[in-house]
């Protein structure tokens, strides 16, 4: 992808864009990436998000990009400032891995899967349309947004290159 106009979404991150600019986070593993676009005024969001639920809060300034549960209602706000709308919004995700195997598969040690799980559970709260997903199995992702085309680039070592 053309790398002008890069705006990089860091981990626990989330940024928009209006018209013009690739989106792009990368060091998905467990963390799950998820791409909202409103194609008719061509305005794009990106989150890195971290964890599930935010209900498991503990650090003193609050990050609302870390979980799902607020950084997805906060991505929203952000393109509706825009000029996007909730109702022509469409969702892509990636990442959610499960980066290692544990003998017990404790509720605990399922970040990833729950990620996924708790990022659906919020776009269903708000009748946004999964459009396309790259989630789950063992290995990281890096992904690119452009805002122009609503194209989601995967990128992942042992899988190559895909199109969302």
């Amino acid at each position: 992808m053309i790398q002008e106009n890069l705006i990089k979404v860091g981990m626990a991150d989330l940024n928009v864009a209006h018209k013009t600019g690739v989106l792009k986070t990368t060091g998905l593993g467990s963390c799950v990436g998820v791409t909202l676009y409103d194609a008719k005024v061509k305005v794009a969001g990106m989150a890195h998000i971290m964890l599930p639920s935010s209900d498991i809060a503990r650090e003193g300034k609050f990050n609302i990009a870390k979980y799902a549960d607020s950084a997805l209602p906060e991505l929203i706000r952000l393109m509706q400032a825009l000029g996007a709308e909730i109702r022509r919004m469409e969702a892509k995700m990636a990442g959610g891995a499960q980066m290692f195997s544990f003998v017990t598969q404790s509720d605990s040690m399922r970040i990833g899967p729950r990620n996924v799980e708790s990022c659906k559970e919020v776009l269903h709260r708000y009748s946004i349309p999964i459009k396309a997903e790259d989630t789950g199995a063992n290995y990281g992702r890096t992904i690119e947004f452009d805002c122009q085309t609503g194209i989601l680039v995967v990128r992942s070592v042992q899988h190559g290159v895909k199109e969302l």
